[in-house]
């Protein structure tokens, strides 16, 4: 994980922060919990999208009937295109391992998470996978976070500031 954060960062005991990611400062990791219906997956594809070399991340806020706080929910698929059997349950076992690594401490609460495998999950170094899934999580968590009362974001068409 050399050079995916600061090393003044990674030498602390507290989490380290990578800016605009939502890291969580003041508490315990968040926990993982696994998406199992289509139906959330389907609302995760139809959230933000964010390609990277080694995945694609999908996210979207987790419907509220359903949200409990301090937990993220993530899911996992690879498709034919990636290979056989062995090659997905590999691929997806990648996305885990880097999942695990870094959603808890750099998800955002109250999220789902769709991480899809590409054919380069296989060949990519895990450092580089963590690069890939760290950078997609802070694009993420940015689009995610509602924006700041006043700014352009939160006023609608036609309304002026006064």
């Amino acid at each position: 994980m050399a050079g995916l954060f600061p090393p003044e960062a990674a030498s602390s005991s507290a989490a380290p922060a990578v800016p605009g990611s939502g890291a969580r400062r003041d508490s315990t990791p968040l926990r993982l919990a696994t998406l199992a219906k289509r139906a959330d997956f389907l609302r995760a594809q139809k959230g933000i999208r964010r390609r990277e070399s080694g995945l694609i991340l999908e996210a979207c806020p987790t419907p509220s009937l359903i949200r409990r706080p301090g937990a993220i929910r993530v899911g996992y698929t690879a498709s034919r295109k990636v290979g056989g059997a062995v090659a997905r349950n590999r691929a997806k076992r990648r996305l885990r391992a880097a999942a695990a690594a870094l959603l808890p401490l750099y998800g955002r609460d109250g999220s789902d998470y769709v991480l899809i495998a590409k054919a380069e999950t296989l060949s990519r170094p895990f450092g580089d996978l963590l690069a890939d899934l760290a950078g997609a999580i802070r694009a993420a968590n940015r689009r995610l976070e509602p924006p700041p009362p006043g700014s352009r974001e939160d006023r609608g068409p036609g309304q002026n500031r006064e």
